[in-house]
């Protein structure tokens, strides 16, 4: 009884193997995804702070690309409404960080677009 099964571990690993393989790339591509919206979400509300307080715009860019923390700073797309020459006590002014996580894993980047693209946007009120 043993002889005739005894293959039989090896023949269920190669069909198991390529499903576990993409489930862990996919979490560890969910998981640097995940990381990076959080990193761009605290940088927009930084900005949004720094905004609120009556910061000019580069002064804001700076304490984006700063809070960013481990995103790469060249690339972060920032926006900022209204400009610093348009801001009045009282308004909101947005911040948006928007940033493309690209995909690393080969398998992964067949299923989902490359680079993600993760956005965090704050408002805050003009002191």
């Amino acid at each position: 009884m043993w002889k005739e099964q005894r293959g039989q571990g090896l023949a269920e690993l190669a069909l198991l193997l390529p499903v576990l393989l993409l489930l862990v790339m996919g979490m560890m591509e969910f998981g640097r995804v995940s990381h990076a919206y959080l990193a761009v979400t605290n940088a927009a509300r930084e900005g949004a702070r720094a905004a609120a307080v009556g910061a000019p715009d580069a002064q804001i860019i700076d304490v984006v690309k700063a809070s960013a923390g481990s995103l790469a700073g060249n690339s972060l797309e920032i926006t900022i409404d209204p400009q610093e020459s348009s801001r009045q006590r009282g308004q909101p002014v947005r911040v948006a960080v928007r940033y493309g996580v690209a995909i690393i894993s080969p398998v992964i980047q067949s299923v989902v677009p490359n680079p993600v693209w993760v956005t965090g946007e704050t408002s805050m009120r003009v002191e």
